[in-house]
């Protein structure tokens, strides 16, 4: 296949560069990806400003915008007498389950492929404590990758439906099991730490805890379980049930 990669954590991070490596074993590999970091920039599109690529080896670019950017590019002026027929954001340092979605920019290239009308994933790993092995853990999750790739023919799955994969940490052991699951709940308990510069002006830095909701068949669960999750999203976000409940019928204020 032809397959476009990119990432949120910029082009020189171990899990994107993983990821190419297993990739191109089989497959034809276009890799493009933010120049730097663009963690939690979710689908964010620079449009105030020009954006360039620096090309970095054959088929690889590196690009001063978003993940989103870096989509766009590729599909509209890297790819365009040959387009991908599937989009992997990944690998990405750090879990992106429940609401995490809404903020990633590893999901966000994933969303994008979608509305493009490309099958695309988003690809996760749990990271563990700092005796972690993250190079063995990371070829793991590359393995995992590769192989899942193999079954998406058999799974039909409609373009604009994108899958959000979350690789639990196993400490270096292979990845053997997944299962398909629905998004976790949690509650973020953002704090504002507020501090003053030495020309004596206040900044501030957000941070916090998640509290997570144990629900059976939720990614957070599985992956606690020490099993994949495979999450089938979609963008529409329509509420169905409340428009059901609503009526459709037009209305006039009183």
């Amino acid at each position: 296949m032809n397959i476009l990669i990119t990432n949120d954590d910029g082009i020189n991070a171990l899990g994107i560069l993983r990821l190419e490596e297993r990739l191109r074993k089989n497959h034809d590999v276009l890799l493009c990806a933010p120049d730097r970091e663009q963690s939690a920039s979710s689908h964010s599109l620079s449009l105030s400003r020009p954006l360039r690529l620096l090309n970095r080896g054959e088929k690889r670019w590196a690009c001063d915008g978003t993940p989103t950017d870096c989509v766009l590019i590729a599909y509209n002026a890297l790819c365009k007498e040959n387009k991908p027929d599937l989009i992997i954001s990944g690998i990405n340092h750090g879990q992106n389950m429940g609401e995490d979605v809404t903020y990633s920019g590893t999901v966000a290239a994933a969303i994008e492929g979608s509305i493009l009308g490309i099958p695309s994933i988003a690809c996760s790993l749990i990271l563990g404590d700092e005796s972690h092995n993250l190079e063995s853990s990371l070829s793991n999750c590359a393995d995992f990758i590769a192989s899942f790739v193999e079954t998406l023919p058999e799974l039909s799955i409609n373009p604009e439906t994108f899958l959000n994969i979350n690789l639990p940490n196993l400490n270096g052991e292979p990845y053997n099991k997944y299962q398909f699951t629905s998004l976790g709940r949690r509650v973020f308990n953002d704090v504002v730490i507020e501090k003053t510069d030495p020309r004596g002006l206040p900044y501030y830095w957000i941070a916090g805890e998640a509290d997570w909701t144990e629900i059976e068949g939720t990614d957070y669960s599985v992956t606690r379980k020490g099993i994949v999750s495979v999450s089938p999203l979609r963008v529409n976000f329509d509420d169905t049930e409340a428009l059901l409940k609503l009526g459709s019928d037009e209305r006039k204020l009183a």
